[in-house]
């Protein structure tokens, strides 16, 4: 079952869904006239950091552990700012990550718990950029930023600037309680993946 934003907020009321700094406001306001949650999800936002992994010689095992190092030290690490956004060209891959740590707590004596997936936005890939277009999956007991795996197909350059609404997390529950299989993603705090 797909929550709505009516239940999102209840989940964040609740503990079984936390969202750091949580997306506000909840709902339009005057002063705020935009909601980062729609009808059943939360918009997330695009965070200062991003990773071009560069062109080499070597080649990535990705049936082994250690990935994200490898990925960290086989690329370029840019920061964004407000007056030096990133140019993505054409034919471009690059990671990134939200600015938001989402955490999916499985909570003791459980009858449900919370899984979620990640997606992109219609109005990015209405130009050609791809959001997080593979593994969508957010697993329950995770904890941590959200890794975006982004490439223009499109024709044009497009614009990443830091804070925009990059992503939205659609909530979802789970039956029953699952044993932990952390994944070696646990935990992360980089585009490629490192705590």
């Amino acid at each position: 079952m797909i929550l709505s934003n009516v239940e999102i907020h209840k989940a964040l009321d609740e503990g079984r869904l936390v969202i750091t700094p949580e997306p506000l406001p909840r709902t339009p306001t005057v002063a705020s006239p935009h909601s980062p949650y729609d009808t059943h999800s939360v918009d997330l936002r695009l965070a200062s950091e991003i990773v071009v992994p560069a062109k080499g010689s070597f080649t990535y095992d990705v049936t082994r552990h250690g990935l994200a190092s490898t990925i960290q030290r086989n690329s370029e690490r840019h920061l964004l700012k407000p007056n030096q956004p990133y140019l993505l060209e054409p034919q471009s891959f690059i990671l990134a990550r939200t600015i938001e740590r989402v955490e999916l707590p499985i909570l003791a004596n459980c009858e449900t718990c919370l899984a979620a997936r990640i997606e992109g936005k219609s109005s990015r890939a209405r130009v050609g950029l791809l959001v997080h277009f593979t593994a969508p999956t957010v697993h329950p007991g995770f904890k941590g930023t959200l890794t975006l795996e982004m490439i223009n197909l499109g024709a044009n350059p497009v614009l990443l600037v830091a804070e925009m609404a990059i992503a939205q997390l659609i909530i979802e529950e789970v039956k029953g309680c699952p044993n932990l299989n952390p994944s070696q993603f646990q935990g992360q705090s980089t585009p490629e993946g490192t705590s």
